[in-house]
């Protein structure tokens, strides 16, 4: 029987009525956006005097098309695929250099082990 009474039982919080006092969530979405000002539109940006807005996840020109030189474009282009490949041969070459490495790494504790045991079996001879 407990000194000062019963265990340890708190006692139980009584449920809530509503989640919010505030009415807002009653409202509907364009209402709701009116009032809490959560429209804020389409994002856009000044980019070397190139005025561009972010749509579908891409960002696009506000005028429709690449205002640039046609030439500094496709000189541009030109370069990204010479990136492209030259980053595709160092990365071949990496993947084969890693495979060497590991091959010569294997040969090499080999070639420890039976140095190892070469050593052992002369030792159990003499």
């Amino acid at each position: 029987m407990p000194l000062f009474g019963n265990s340890f039982s708190p006692k139980k919080t009584p449920p809530r009525k509503w989640a919010s006092l505030s009415n807002l969530h009653l409202l509907d979405r364009s209402t709701r956006e009116v009032e809490l000002g959560l429209e804020y539109g389409t994002p856009t940006m000044n980019l070397a005097g190139q005025s561009l807005k972010f749509e579908n996840g891409h960002w696009v020109s506000e005028s429709g098309s690449f205002v640039g030189d046609r030439r500094e474009l496709q000189r541009l282009r030109k370069r990204n695929q010479q990136l492209e490949e030259e980053n595709n041969l160092l990365r071949l070459k990496v993947d084969i250099l890693l495979d060497m490495l590991s091959e010569t790494t294997a040969e090499s504790h080999l070639m420890e082990k039976e140095l190892e045991e070469l050593k052992q079996h002369s030792r159990r001879k003499k």
